[in-house]
């Protein structure tokens, strides 16, 4: 017979534990919201700003911000999010050398997959009146990616440090350093944007402005503080050793990031071929922009800002745009795009789970499934066939994102998790991989 004395020892042991990673994860969770959002707020915050001056500046800075988060920022991100898994991995085995080396590697490796992705900038405004967008659009889609091309590069080093930093729960360096470059972003983009009349220009180059700030801070932090002295990276022969083992996890990392990003992104693209893609872009843009600033937070955090934001409905879109016709669409799909948000708020949890495991090639396969066999073939038909227009569109991608979070938590609760922690550790220790780098 099981002592009662004993199971209650155990249910309170168990307690404790829970509180105590309960306070660990939250020290390191909420700084790192306001990281995450305010350097996503680089990237958006002057897209407001550009509703208010005119409705073809936001649908073309929106179309070309969704290529370019097709074609270089996702990829950008999904790559450096292999360091996450190498990082956290060779610091918690005190392979401190090691975390620095391989962090050299995926900035230098990411630096050079940002020239091809340069190149296929420049021609943006012709790649999007060849597949079928507003020629109006286009041109001025095409003049905001060229300038973006100056936010690519300090991109690619910003998530190779952010990795490094987390890897090291040195969050306040990060959070002080992303502020300072938000408080700089937001009156630099109203001068250029405004003052010096370069509109969308204007704002693209306050966004490449504060990245490069950003990454300028991180970097002296990184130099001189003693933090981060045993991790610090620099550039040798190691560098080249370790560049196949980033690979290997870089390539799956991306394709599950990419996946559902393309998805989200396409769906901005689709809006191109509504009968009105002034209007339809500029609705899908401010809601997509939304959610995916709820995307930064945990589950609790995003079901209670979906709840505001419902009750918000009739006004918050104000916040982007003075047009009446696109306030009152968006009134429309904001229920929608809470229950997006709580579904997001899930799915993120869990794909954070699949990329601490190291199985992002898993992820990239339930993504392929949910977005590319279920949600977008949902949004064409709902979207095009059914007529449902920006509703339409939009309830495909939620479709996807609910069968997404369906798989992935499946696949959490049925894993076997001390066979995921033993194949680590053989991983880490074994001889040709825990060489001193």
């Amino acid at each position: 017979m099981e002592n009662p004395l004993l199971t209650l020892n155990d249910d309170i042991s168990k307690r404790v534990v829970f509180k105590e990673e309960l306070k660990e994860v939250s020290r390191i969770a909420i700084p790192m919201i306001v990281v995450k959002v305010s350097q996503f707020l680089l990237r958006y915050a002057p897209m407001v700003m550009l509703g208010h001056l005119s409705e073809l500046s936001l649908s073309s800075a929106s179309i070309a911000t969704s290529y370019c988060n097709v074609t270089g920022f996702a990829l950008i991100y999904g790559m450096a999010a292999g360091l996450e898994t190498l990082c956290g991995q060779a610091y918690g085995a005190r392979q401190y050398k090691k975390v620095g080396t391989i962090t050299c590697a995926a900035t230098i490796f990411l630096l050079f997959a940002c020239v091809p992705v340069s190149l296929l900038w420049i021609f943006t405004g012709k790649l999007l009146l060849w597949i079928g967008q507003d020629p109006s659009i286009s041109v001025e889609a095409g003049k905001y990616s060229i300038c973006l091309i100056l936010t690519l590069f300090p991109y690619a080093i910003l998530q190779s440090l952010v990795c490094y930093f987390q890897t090291q729960s040195l969050i306040l360096p990060m959070v002080w350093t992303s502020a300072a470059s938000l408080c700089f972003n937001v009156p630099l983009s109203w001068a250029l944007i405004f003052k010096f009349e370069l509109g969308a220009s204007g704002a693209a180059i306050a966004i490449g402005s504060s990245y490069w700030l950003n990454v300028i801070l991180l970097v002296i932090y990184l130099k001189y503080s003693t933090a981060c002295q045993k991790t610090r990276p620099y550039f040798s022969k190691d560098v080249f050793l370790v560049l196949p083992e980033f690979f290997q996890f870089a390539i799956p990392s991306a394709g599950m990031v990419c996946l559902r990003w393309w998805a989200v992104e396409l769906i901005t693209l689709l809006s191109g071929w509504l009968p009105n893609p002034q209007l339809e872009t500029s609705v899908l843009s401010i809601c997509l922009t939304n959610s995916q600033i709820h995307f930064h937070f945990p589950f609790s955090f995003g079901a209670a800002a979906s709840g505001i934001l419902f009750c918000l409905r009739n006004v918050w879109g104000y916040a982007f745009t003075n047009e009446k016709e696109v306030i009152t669409l968006i009134k429309e799909l904001t229920p929608l795009l809470c229950i997006s948000i709580v579904m997001d708020s899930i799915q993120t949890v869990l794909s954070g789970v699949a990329t601490g495991s190291g199985w992002q090639h898993i992820g990239a396969y339930v993504n392929l499934g949910a977005y590319y066999l279920v949600g977008i073939p949902a949004s064409l038909l709902m979207g095009f066939s059914l007529n449902w227009k920006e509703k339409g569109l939009w309830s495909g991608l939620l479709i996807g994102s609910t069968v997404q979070t369906i798989l992935l938590s499946f696949i959490t609760a049925f894993t076997d998790w001390e066979k995921q922690a033993k194949e680590v550790r053989e991983r880490l220790f074994d001889g040709k991989l825990s060489a001193e780098y």
